[in-house]
């Protein structure tokens, strides 16, 4: 099996992609109101700089969504019928002249991709807990002025018109299969994972707010099948693709900072071992789960038709795993060789 993965400089507000073109977006764009990107959406409109100058948070709130209404068209126009998007964004918290408050991206983002035709389902909420003792904000000890902290992310999910149709018995769709105990799991509206620290340079990491591996790995295998194309529109460095590449889909991915995608050509490099790693622990977290079963007097009803062990469910009989074989650099991008897990 052969994926391609295109990597652009560009613009989430015009992407070089045909209508229809793409099966699952992931991405995590820049949130409103978090200092780190003031800049970047002040450089995009000035009038955001100005109604931050001016202490103004509702106004700089509303352009900046302005700023990514004009991606979330462009996200909505490259998205295929019955394709799904899955946005990671944070709420913001700030103080400003207007007063200290709490931002909604959540449900301003939502609210956008509504309006243009994009059909919301069930999110998740991506806890992700501190021991900090500074996380708390407000009067210290003593009621009334203190407030909860922020703790969670949400994965917004929405999808374009009705439910998609594969063609009945397609080996691309049950080879894509999830263990039942994975959807258990993976589809429960809370994730507890943790935050991941990067192997990039101080200042690149200054710019990129990329999520751990795992966010898009889970959610390209939960919403899409062998062969469908994964896009990112804000890719930083490259964790999407990273993620497409070790889930054996294609991707694309955009983004305006050619220093961050450019670190995408260090972390390359091991997509292989990676690929390997989740498969190897994905099969070895089943048998345990299915010895566990087992030892509840609980038997699988089937039996894999390409490992040797019990599946709970008839539609997980012909899962199969692919890693990483070879990763070669082409003019766009990466052209990537898979193999099966035996």
């Amino acid at each position: 099996m052969e994926t391609t993965h295109r990597v652009h400089t560009g613009d989430a507000r015009d992407l070089p992609l045909p209508d229809d073109s793409v099966e699952l977006v992931v991405t995590s764009p820049p949130y409103p109101m978090i200092e780190m990107w003031d800049d970047i959406f002040a450089s995009l409109d000035p009038a955001i700089g100005d109604a931050l100058d001016d202490g103004d948070g509702d106004r700089a709130f509303a352009l900046m969504h302005d700023v990514l209404d004009s991606a979330w068209d462009e996200l909505a126009r490259v998205l295929a019928p019955g394709g799904i998007a899955c946005i990671n964004v944070g709420d913001a918290t700030r103080s400003l002249e207007d007063g200290f408050r709490s931002y909604p991206n959540h449900a301003e983002i939502t609210n956008r991709l509504t309006g243009h035709g994009l059909r919301a389902l069930p999110d998740i909420l991506w806890r992700k807990p501190t021991n900090s003792g500074a996380k708390f904000m407000g009067s210290g000890m003593v009621p009334p002025n203190a407030y909860p902290t922020l703790e969670h992310e949400h994965v917004l999910v929405f999808r374009n018109g009705e439910r998609r149709r594969l063609e009945p018995g397609a080996d691309r769709r049950y080879e894509s299969a999830y263990f039942w105990e994975e959807r258990n799991e993976w589809f429960s509206d809370l994730w507890e994972l943790p935050g991941e620290t990067q192997a990039i340079d101080d200042g690149l990491r200054d710019r990129s707010g990329a999520f751990p591996l795992t966010v898009p790995y889970r959610l390209v295998s939960m919403f899409s099948v062998y062969g469908d194309t994964v896009l990112d529109p804000f890719l930083g460095t490259g964790t999407t693709t990273l993620a497409a590449m070790v889930a054996g889909r294609n991707s694309v991915g955009v983004d305006r900072d050619p220093d961050l995608l450019a670190a995408l050509d260090r972390r390359v490099g091991d997509a292989s071992e990676r690929s390997r790693s989740l498969a190897r622990e994905r099969l070895d977290a089943h048998r345990e789960w299915v010895e566990r079963r087992r030892a509840d007097g609980k038997e699988p009803g089937y039996e894999a038709e390409y490992y040797d062990f019990a599946v709970n469910t008839k539609q997980e009989r012909r899962v199969r795993f692919y890693a990483v074989e070879s990763v070669e650099a082409t003019d766009d991008g990466f052209r990537v060789v898979h193999e099966a897990v035996e």
